[in-house]
């Protein structure tokens, strides 16, 4: 693909390798629109990002995107930030879990857009959303690994250490007026919940 367009000093990283306990298979391989969920949100990071890194799991031979293993650890998002923050080559890195199948280009790029902080994310009626942010490394990877290698895994304690800014309310509105960006497939019911958003969206949409 040419780089022409494409942003080169953020780097993208999708997270494939989480545990999956609830929903009892990968969620990198599962299918959403006929497309695996890593390879879905791949292609997205990469008519987007110059440099795409598919950090840990086991990611489909279409996704494109530089493999990167993750780092010896419990399987937990934070052992993903840390893989994710030390393979990028741009100082800024874009973090995005592959569970989250109706982000849309809009609000990834609103995150880069917005004004820099050690982390800019998200921040909806769930919270603060960790797993669809933009991270400075040279503020969050010593934070980061610090937190894995003492155990303490919580991504919420990661940001408690980090300068913070938020994308939220009307600002956050005007990039996903549907609210539907965010919405993350953890268990089987997620996944049937967001498939019929999908088509839902689909039916609504105006045609040519």
């Amino acid at each position: 693909m040419e780089s022409v367009g494409r942003i080169g000093n953020v780097s993208a990283a999708l997270l494939l390798g989480g545990a999956s306990r609830r929903m009892g298979r990968d969620k990198a391989q599962l299918a959403f629109e006929g497309v695996a969920f890593a390879t879905r949100s791949a292609r997205l990071l990469e008519r987007l990002f110059e440099e795409v890194l598919l950090v840990g799991g086991d990611a489909p031979s279409d996704a494109p995107g530089r493999r990167v293993p993750d780092p010896s650890g419990p399987r937990c998002a934070l052992r993903g930030l840390v893989a994710a923050l030390e393979a990028a080559s741009a100082e800024r890195v874009l973090v995005l879990a592959t569970d989250l199948p109706l982000v849309t280009p809009d609000l990834l790029l609103g995150l880069v857009a917005w004004p820099e902080a050690d982390v800019v994310l998200p921040r909806d009626r769930e919270g603060p959303q960790p797993l669809c942010a933009v991270y400075r490394r040279a503020a969050a990877l010593p934070l980061a690994r610090q937190r894995l290698a003492s155990g303490d895994l919580a991504l919420q304690r990661v940001l408690e250490g980090l300068e913070l800014a938020a994308l939220e309310g009307d600002a956050l509105r005007a990039l996903d007026p549907e609210g539907l960006a965010l919405s993350n497939v953890n268990t089987p019911e997620d996944l049937a919940r967001v498939r019929a958003l999908a088509a839902d969206a689909a039916r609504e949409a105006p045609r040519a």
